[in-house]
């Protein structure tokens, strides 16, 4: 058995990998480690470049995704092949150096299941910034995320935890939701965030809501209680406002006019309405995807990787 498996997804990062394996053989030279590389239907030669590396060091695993699945789903694919005591995931960037992996490692000898890298000053865009601390504050609801954790991509999680992460059945997995219904048995240390070596961030704007909205449906009924509230609060002022113009036009206050403002009140009642049915419709068609067996991900081919 391994003692540190890395698992790292690749997208669009060709001029990435030597170096990034390079650093992460040099890194880890004292432990005994494997490297698990997954290309996530990626459009540029990252394969080609996983599978010399794979060639050329026995510790690399090459997984090739017969379709794009999102980042989630890569590191999914790549736990489910882990076979090291301590899984670390991290980005492909070199944005999280190698380096640091060892750090991880210590920390979590001191009895933790999972630690997180906290980056005091990330080098990457405004909005993204944003989005890390909104999607933090909406995990602190939906996830039950002790306030003060960072939620990092990169990290080192034990096998135990790892194991039962991929025995859930969620066909839309936020990889630190998993960790959440797992364990909170979770802390973190302070590390470098570095700047991006090649090429732009693939994390977009679009991709940051997807994130958002998988925390949001897929590990919490925040949404639907939300609708829920809205309903009764939207139905309690209409009801309270109804009686008040009743007993206005009854005492002759004033007459009951304009048809300006029953379309004004119908398109937003009408709006909460059909946001409440999309609320619900989501969840029924996750529901319905998960009951009839659709594939989280299927691997392509494989290189380097032998069944342990």
């Amino acid at each position: 058995m391994k003692e540190i498996s890395v698992v790292i997804p690749v997208y669009k990062s060709e001029k990435c990998i030597s170096e990034l394996t390079k650093q992460i053989s040099d890194a880890l030279k004292d432990f005994n480690w494997e490297l698990i590389l997954v290309n996530d239907c990626s459009p540029d030669n990252s394969w080609t470049e996983i599978k010399k590396v794979a060639a050329e060091n026995n510790n690399i695993t090459g997984i090739n995704l017969r379709k794009n699945g999102g980042q989630d789903l890569a590191i999914l694919a790549g736990l489910n092949h882990a076979k090291g005591k301590w899984i670390v995931i991290m980005d492909d960037d070199l944005q999280h150096s190698p380096y640091d992996i060892p750090k991880l490692y210590t920390q979590a000898q001191k009895g933790f299941d999972v630690v997180y890298a906290d980056f005091k000053q990330k080098k990457q865009k405004l909005w993204k910034n944003l989005g890390s601390w909104l999607n933090g504050k909406v995990s602190e609801i939906t996830l039950g995320k002790p306030k003060g954790i960072y939620l990092s991509p990169f990290k080192i999680i034990s096998s135990s935890v790892v194991k039962e992460m991929c025995k859930l059945n969620n066909l839309f997995p936020y990889i630190d939701g998993l960790i959440f219904q797992v364990t909170k048995n979770i802390t973190q240390i302070n590390i470098e965030h570095h700047k991006r070596e090649y090429g732009k961030s693939n994390f977009t704007l679009v991709k940051s809501m997807q994130v958002f909205f998988r925390m949001m449906f897929g590990f919490s009924t925040f949404p639907l209680n939300f609708a829920t509230y809205i309903g009764f609060f939207s139905s309690t002022m209409g009801f309270v406002l109804a009686i008040y113009f009743l007993v206005k036009f009854l005492l002759g206050l004033e007459p009951l006019t304009g048809w300006t403002s029953l379309i004004m009140v119908i398109l937003i009642l009408g709006g909460l309405i059909l946001l409440a049915l999309g609320i619900i419709g989501k969840y029924i068609g996750q529901m319905y995807l998960t009951i009839n067996n659709s594939p989280k991900y299927i691997v392509k081919e494989t290189v380097g990787y032998e069944e342990s």
